[in-house]
C-alpha cells in the first residue's frame, strides 16, 4: 500500500488561540483493522467541567411557594434562626440533644423550650406537611441501648411539638446508625466535637402540592 504523507500546519488568527501542526497520512485502500495512529501533544491543553455556583447557591432552603403569603417572611426568618438545611426536598433542623436533654436522659430541659418554640412556629406554616422527628446518638455506649435512648428523645420532641391540636407527628429512633461526623480521628483517638454534632434530633418537614 503506498501512502503520501502531508503536512498541514494551523496558525492561530487570534493571541488567545494556540497554533497546532497536525500531520495526515493520506493512503490508497482500507484503514480498517488499523492501529489509531493519533497521540495527544504532550502539552495539549485539557479541558475541565465546572459548576458555575456551589450547591448552597443552587438550592434553597425556604421556598416561598410552599408557605401561606401571610408567613413567608416569619417562616424564613425562623428556618435561619435555627440553621434549618434542605435535603431532597425535605427541610431538616437539627436541635443538638446537648441542648435538649441531660446526660442518658430524655426529658425535655427547661432551657430547650425558646429552641422548641421556634421549630413549632415553622411547623404552623406547614399544616398539611408530613414530619418525621428522630433521635441519633453518638457511637458511645451499647448500640441496643443507644437506639432505644434516641427513640425516647424523639417521642418526647413530637409529644412537644404536637401542640394542644395533637398534630400527627412520626417519632423514630436511630441510636449511632445515621452519624453526620466522624466519632473517631483517623487515628482512631475519640472525636468528642464529632460525637456532640452525633448527638441530636432532627425534625424533617417534607411540604406536600397543598402547603
Amino acid at each position: 500500500m503506498r501512502a503520501l504523507a502531508l503536512s498541514v500546519a494551523i496558525l492561530a488568527a487570534a493571541p488567545s488561540v494556540v497554533s497546532a501542526e497536525v500531520r495526515v497520512r493520506l493512503m490508497k485502500g482500507s484503514a480498517i483493522g488499523m492501529a489509531s495512529t493519533f497521540d495527544r501533544a504532550g502539552d495539549a491543553p485539557r479541558s475541565t467541567f465546572q459548576k458555575a455556583v456551589t450547591d448552597s447557591a443552587l438550592t434553597s432552603v425556604f421556598v416561598a411557594s410552599e408557605v401561606a403569603p401571610a408567613r413567608i417572611e416569619t417562616t424564613r426568618a425562623l428556618l435561619t434562626e435555627l440553621n434549618a438545611r434542605r435535603s431532597d426536598g425535605t427541610i431538616v433542623v437539627d436541635l443538638p440533644a446537648d441542648v435538649l436533654f441531660d446526660f442518658d436522659k430524655a426529658v425535655i430541659r427547661p432551657d430547650a423550650e425558646p429552641a422548641l418554640d421556634k421549630a413549632a412556629e415553622v411547623l404552623k406554616s406547614y399544616p398539611t406537611a408530613k414530619v418525621t422527628v428522630s433521635g441519633h446518638t453518638d457511637a458511645k455506649g451499647d448500640d441496643a441501648y443507644n437506639e432505644a435512648l434516641s427513640m425516647r428523645r424523639a417521642k418526647a420532641v413530637a409529644d412537644r411539638l404536637a401542640g394542644p391540636g395533637g398534630r400527627s407527628l412520626v417519632a423514630e429512633g436511630f441510636g449511632e446508625k445515621q452519624p453526620i461526623a466522624p466519632n473517631a480521628r483517623a487515628d482512631g483517638r475519640d472525636d468528642p466535637q464529632g460525637r456532640q454534632k452525633n448527638r441530636r434530633v432532627e425534625i424533617r418537614i417534607t411540604p406536600d402540592a397543598g402547603d
